[in-house]
């Protein structure tokens, strides 16, 4: 059997061994609700999420708790602006939008709890 046809019967199988691999494991994170976070940004909202939420006393401005929810489901880490190295708590900034509103929050992320510092939102 000539090589080129081995190859065309091998990359058919590997094919359909990988939709087969990618339905399976959709159905199966659909029905646990696992997540499968290997990016940095999916990782920190992830940690963030699993904790129990505090809002700091000096707070200004009342954070509306479904954006706040919302930004650590969808939002985008800003690495730059965090301060991932500080002790004892991790600083994150978080920005993200919704229904024409440019939203922002940043999160002391502790051992035991997260805390939210600031709540930023403008209509853009």
């Amino acid at each position: 059997m000539p090589f080129l046809r081995r190859l065309g019967y091998f990359l058919i199988g590997l094919s359909v061994g990988l939709i087969f691999l990618a339905v399976f494991l959709k159905k199966k994170t659909d029905e646990t609700g696992t997540e499968f976070c290997y990016l940095p940004n999916c990782r920190v909202l992830k940690e963030l999420r699993s904790k129990p939420l505090q809002t700091d006393p000096a707070l200004k401005v009342a954070a509306d708790s479904l954006l706040v929810q919302y930004l650590l489901k969808e939002g985008d880490v800003d690495f730059r602006q965090s301060d991932t190295k500080a002790e004892p708590c991790k600083i994150y900034r978080i920005n993200g939008s919704k229904g024409g509103r440019a939203l922002s929050i940043t999160i002391e992320n502790c051992e035991t709890h997260a805390l939210l510092r600031e709540y930023e939102e403008k209509k853009t």
